[in-house]
């Protein structure tokens, strides 16, 4: 998993309520279990005009003009400003993979679903919790702002926008110190590696008959 220290990205405003799970990545692009490739397939049925189903070439396909991702101002967004419960409905882990997959490190609303909460640290995504008052700020200066960028400093904790103002933001620490190593549930029992060779070995000699053929 890429560590995450500080960012510097374009913000897009997706300015809607109780984004499910679903809307980030329907449901027909499930079967893949890879992790990669979802990333033209977000937000699938608000980017696209037609229906769009796994393995079809998204260049081809005709755009929803009015869709912020589409809008040239917003297309090299790393940086997803939005509102509350993003992230809600089914547990599916492919929805930050599609996010990942297409560029964004961060995200910034005032709640999300607990589940897509956690998986987010799971796959190296910040999802940032701000009050209402300061994401309806940013979404004012997002909107008012061409070629608005955030700097985000995970060590630091804050948001720093391009007049100076910062604000802080919450993090468990443990969550902290994994997204700033890149480390990912397997990263984390590798660390113990020695400690696990350790007990195996201890295991084997004081209860042989178990390892017995």
């Amino acid at each position: 998993m890429k560590p995450f220290t500080t960012l510097t990205g374009m913000v897009a405003p997706l300015d809607r309520s109780n984004i499910d799970t679903d809307a980030i990545i329907p449901k027909q692009f499930l079967k893949s279990i890879k992790r990669t490739g979802f990333g033209p397939f977000l937000f699938d049925e608000w980017r696209y005009l037609d229906h769009g189903e796994p393995d079809m070439d998204c260049s081809k396909r005709p755009v929803n003009p009015d869709f912020v991702l589409n809008q040239p101002r917003y297309s090299a967004a790393q940086i997803l400003l939005t509102r509350a419960n993003f992230g809600c409905g089914s547990s599916r882990e492919h929805a930050p993979w599609a996010l990942l997959d297409y560029g964004f490190r961060a995200i910034i609303a005032p709640s999300y679903a607990d589940i897509f909460y956690n998986n987010c640290f799971k796959n190296g995504i910040l999802p940032i919790v701000l009050p209402s008052e300061k994401v309806d700020l940013l979404f004012h200066e997002v909107e008012n702002t061409l070629d608005y960028q955030l700097t985000i400093d995970l060590e630091q904790q804050t948001i720093t926008t391009p007049q100076g103002t910062t604000h802080h933001f919450d993090i468990d620490p443990f969550r902290q110190h994994c997204l700033l190593g890149g480390l990912d549930d397997i990263a984390l029992t590798l660390e113990k590696v020695s400690a696990i060779k350790t007990f195996e070995k201890r295991h084997l000699q004081q209860s042989p008959w178990l390892f017995r053929e």
